[in-house]
């Protein structure tokens, strides 16, 4: 009994002394940053404001996938200009720079509409999920799901992963 008394001691010192681990973040005051991040990421697009959009992000090679639905990859097989072009595949292939760099650069106005987002968090990570419709002017280009996942660092919420599913119009876009 006498040894056990030092090593709590020991222990209890220990544990006071030691730094105090930090607190995750509300997730309700979370939420509205998140939604602030959500809302950057749409005014950067439709501004095509290349710095803002990437200061959104962990870092610059984040996982960045699209997926093409088995529908919209049958009808880019069936309007392939020559017969014998392999089929299309389903994964849409990208980065980060290279979309924001096409938006820049694109001088049609472009908008990505959100709708049912949902936001889950603990303070620390995050994850939204929502439908969206990406806008070429007038024109609806594509549509589906994304899911972000985000982390929470010292200079803010981050998004460290976009991955989203596309349906693409069937009707091709007015002659411009």
């Amino acid at each position: 009994m006498k040894a056990a008394v030092p090593a709590l001691c020991l222990a209890a010192s220990l544990f006071l002394s030691a730094p105090h681990m930090a607190r995750a973040e509300d997730p309700a005051h979370s939420r509205h940053q998140i939604e602030a991040v959500v809302e950057t990421f749409r005014t950067a697009l439709i501004k095509k404001d290349k710095e803002a959009f990437l200061r959104l992000f962990v870092k610059e090679d984040i996982v960045w996938i699209g997926v093409t639905t088995d529908a919209s990859v049958e009808m880019l097989y069936a309007n392939r200009p020559r017969p014998e072009m392999k089929r299309p595949p389903k994964l849409f292939p990208g980065t980060l720079r290279g979309f924001i760099d096409a938006v820049a650069k694109d001088p049609t106005p472009l908008d990505e509409i959100f709708s049912n987002v949902r936001i889950e968090t603990d303070g620390d990570v995050a994850q939204v999920w929502f439908d969206y419709t990406f806008m070429e002017g007038s024109y609806r280009a594509n549509w589906g799901k994304e899911s972000w996942q985000l982390v929470r660092l010292d200079s803010g919420w981050k998004i460290a992963s976009v991955i989203w599913s596309q349906e693409l119009n069937p009707t091709p876009p007015p002659k411009r």
